[in-house]
């Protein structure tokens, strides 16, 4: 069955955009961007921001991304898929990034969750933005919590920076 992601959470302030690859059945059921309960991007992105993503409800979550100049998106806008496995995903249909890249005019360092959304890396490295291509947050990539927040702690550092040169 063909299914279609979700819009992009993005505003003309965000330095910094995270691409997934696409959403899983349970965020889709949720309509929520990392709506499974065992994903670990609402934690990782709290303990960045120290803000409690995971405890809030998923309408207050947005804003505060936005707030700290992050925005959210999928590198696939549609495709089929059995199972929340990136590794069955078929018939992919590719996110128009001029969408974002018109309206985010901050926009700087764009960061990948995951080896399928970082096959997009190169394309934004050659339009001239820092990529950083970082370990799944996905329950199925088994990496320790601790381990992802260390490569994930390049995202603050990037909004950071970009702040300093403003």
């Amino acid at each position: 069955m063909r299914r279609k992601g979700f819009p992009p959470v993005i505003d003309a302030q965000c330095r910094v955009l995270i691409l997934g690859s696409f959403p899983s059945p349970a965020s889709l059921a949720k309509k929520q961007y990392y709506g499974h309960p065992q994903n670990h991007f609402w934690k990782l992105m709290g303990a960045l921001l120290d803000e409690p993503l995971y405890e809030m409800d998923y309408a207050k979550r947005l804003p505060v991304l936005l707030k700290n100049g992050i925005g959210l998106w999928d590198v696939l806008h549609q495709c089929e898929r059995a199972g929340a496995l990136d590794s069955n995903i078929r018939n992919a249909v590719n996110n128009d990034f001029r969408k974002v890249t018109r309206v985010a005019k901050a926009l700087r360092r764009v960061c990948f969750n995951g080896k399928t959304a970082g096959r997009f890396a190169p394309v934004f490295a050659e339009a001239g933005y820092e990529t950083l291509v970082l370990p799944s947050s996905s329950p199925a990539y088994t990496l320790k919590f601790e381990a992802k927040l260390k490569e994930w702690r390049g995202i603050t550092a990037a909004v950071v920076r970009t702040e300093e040169t403003i």
